[in-house]
């Protein structure tokens, strides 16, 4: 809904091509709007509004083609369309042919598919203009359109009815989420698209945390029968990045671009570009966190952190401060770890089942990042709330006969004062689950679960735990040194148990397996089994106590995902209910499924 925003990025990027004399500009899918509009599409002044602010732009497309994606209502329908600009007129709308309703995607419930081969005319503010699916030229070169989920539906894209009508040029203008390992995919499509219509295939998509969940990387490619020509760098902290290619000299030219994807710096990248817009978007002052010592509090730290490093190597300092709204102060730092001191504060809050060795690990890594430090014990505010209920009860609480509420007790304790922090410093905080956890429930409720985002609920434990290692030796976050010595540990039982998350639960590359299979796949426990007894070097008996606890777990603690702080779309899925993975929140709790588990050899 930022209208001159979008705008604004829009004519900026018109006035750079004209410099660069550019006939073509394509813009990325519904960039008038965004993508992430929701049920706004459904409403008839929004697509209304868009259709105004393209009559808006057109005094602004004098000597080129400006192509620039909208919603469009006709009558009761709302169509996906990219608006064809040129010369200070419309050409034509082009409309997306096939919807994309998988994983985070639900265009279906705001737009009607295209039929292919169709046109039909369109009133723009008196002016009929065609309005369907649509072929176009430009200096001499023909040009049509796959709007992202066209280019991915195998033999029924337009692409192949595009090559038989003899375009030269297809333009892919999408709004494609980022998922780790996307990138490379996205390349294949591009590189074999060329090849097998013999044209020119070019794809640009959104960029930034649009809206909240879904992060969009930027990406342009330009391929030629087969040759990827043109890649940028991905995931900017710019407003737009522009690219422009010689169509002209094109044919000569043969060299491909080199490409690296490296999963540990996708998802580095990501969520520092993630936590910026966030943070810019929602005007908060900066973040808060509760900084336990453990992997996850800390490798949020450490994106906070990157994200102000990336962004002022990118950017400048002065422009990085304006993008969130503390311009005019870039004279007061003088590196990263001083503005990392303004955004950040984080606390250690112990109890007397803290460890010293978390003590130090959080310490350290606040000192070796510039965050601004507090720790304080809660164990004053837990013996009140456990001094209150055993009188109400008549009875002491003791760790034989109360484990999990003693335990809870504890991190919900923690919730209020760090609430009380973030508060006082107007920033966001932030919640440290991860997608393990979000599996099997392992998360207080109004405990640990509280904050306002959730970076890194989208990716698995053991991925987290191997990227503090990358992060301290390829990034350089000495910081981690002591995280990345410590088994992974609640801390909330009396030390002596020595606690550890894995003993709680399972290890965590176990779960990593169940999961692939029983969530991303949606396979029986019975087909997680079989598969995995070939797969892992485990006792039989043992594994199906592991599938059995999982998918347990998982039922019963539905409820706990459904309120899950916002999280990012890191990974090729996720267990938020909102945006991946829908599931009751009351059913029978695959027992019948577990009985036939039980009954496998």
């Amino acid at each position: 809904m930022d209208w001159e925003g979008n705008f604004n990025n829009l004519v900026s990027a018109i006035h750079d091509a004209k410099k660069e004399k550019v006939h073509l500009l394509c813009f990325p899918e519904l960039s008038m709007t965004g993508y992430g509009s929701e049920d706004l599409f459904l409403s008839y002044w929004y697509p209304k509004k868009a259709l105004a602010y393209v009559q808006k732009l057109l005094p602004f497309t004098q000597g080129m083609v400006v192509c620039v994606g909208l919603p469009l209502r006709v009558g009761q329908l709302v169509y996906n369309c990219v608006a064809v600009l040129e010369d200070k007129e419309v050409k034509g709308f082009v409309a997306k042919q096939f919807l994309a309703i998988d994983g985070v995607h639900y265009e279906a419930r705001w737009f009607t598919p295209w039929r292919a081969g169709e046109v039909v005319s369109f009133d723009f503010f008196g002016q009929e203009v065609p309005l369907g699916d649509l072929i176009f030229e430009v200096e001499g070169v023909t040009f049509g359109f796959e709007i992202c989920e066209d280019a991915w539906r195998g033999d029924s894209r337009p692409g192949f009815r595009l090559k038989d009508r003899g375009v030269d040029l297809i333009l892919n203008p999408s709004a494609s989420h980022f998922a780790m390992g996307k990138s490379r995919q996205r390349e294949i499509l591009v590189t074999e698209s060329s090849a097998s219509f013999g044209l020119t295939y070019f794809y640009v998509n959104l960029l930034g945390n649009e809206s909240g969940r879904m992060i969009f990387d930027g990406e342009i490619l330009l391929a030629q029968e087969g040759f990827l020509l043109v890649k940028n760098p991905l995931l900017s902290y710019a407003s737009y990045q522009l690219v422009t290619f010689e169509y002209s000299t094109a044919k000569s030219r043969k060299e491909e671009v080199s490409t690296d994807h490296n999963k540990n710096e996708e998802f580095a990248k990501a969520v520092s570009l993630a936590l910026f817009d966030y943070l810019r978007k929602s005007r908060s002052k900066g973040f808060v966190l509760s900084l336990s010592g453990g992997a996850d509090s800390s490798s949020i730290a450490v994106l906070v952190a990157e994200m102000v490093r990336r962004g002022i190597q990118e950017l400048g300092m002065e422009q990085f401060l304006s993008k969130l709204h503390i311009g005019g102060q870039e004279n007061s730092y003088k590196d990263s770890n001083q503005v990392v001191a303004r955004l950040l504060t984080v606390a250690y809050q112990g109890t007397e089942n803290s460890s010293e060795a978390t003590f130090q690990s959080a310490l350290q890594l606040a000192d070796s990042i510039g965050a601004e430090f507090f720790h304080w014990s809660i164990s004053e505010e837990v013996a009140s709330y456990t001094q209150k209920i055993e009188k109400a009860l008549g009875r002491k609480l003791s760790w034989e006969t109360d484990d999990l509420a003693l335990q809870n007790i504890q991190a919900r304790a923690r919730s209020p004062i760090i609430w009380m922090l973030a508060n006082l410093k107007n920033a966001l905080l932030l919640t440290t689950s991860n997608r393990s956890e979000g599996d099997v429930g392992y998360a207080t409720m109004d405990g640990d679960t509280s904050g306002s985002i959730s970076p890194i609920a989208a990716v698995d434990k053991a991925f987290i735990l191997q990227w503090l290692r990358w992060a301290q030796h390829t990034l350089g976050y000495e910081g981690l040194r002591g995280v990345n010595s410590l088994q992974p540990s609640a801390e909330l039982r009396p030390l002596e148990n020595k606690q550890t998350d894995e003993e709680d639960l399972m290890p965590y590359d176990v779960i990593v397996a169940i999961e692939r299979l029983a969530i991303r796949d949606r396979r029986s426990p019975a087909d997680v089994y079989l598969i995995l007894r070939d797969e892992l070097d485990l006792d039989p008996g043992r594994l199906k106590e592991y599938i059995q606890k999982f998918f347990r777990l998982w039922s019963r603690n539905q409820w706990k995902r459904e309120r899950l702080a916002p999280s990012f779309h890191l990974d090729e899925f996720n267990v938020d209910p909102k945006t991946w993975y829908r599931f009751p929140i009351l059913s029978g709790g695959y027992e019948e499924e577990l009985r036939e588990l039980a009954g496998l050899d």
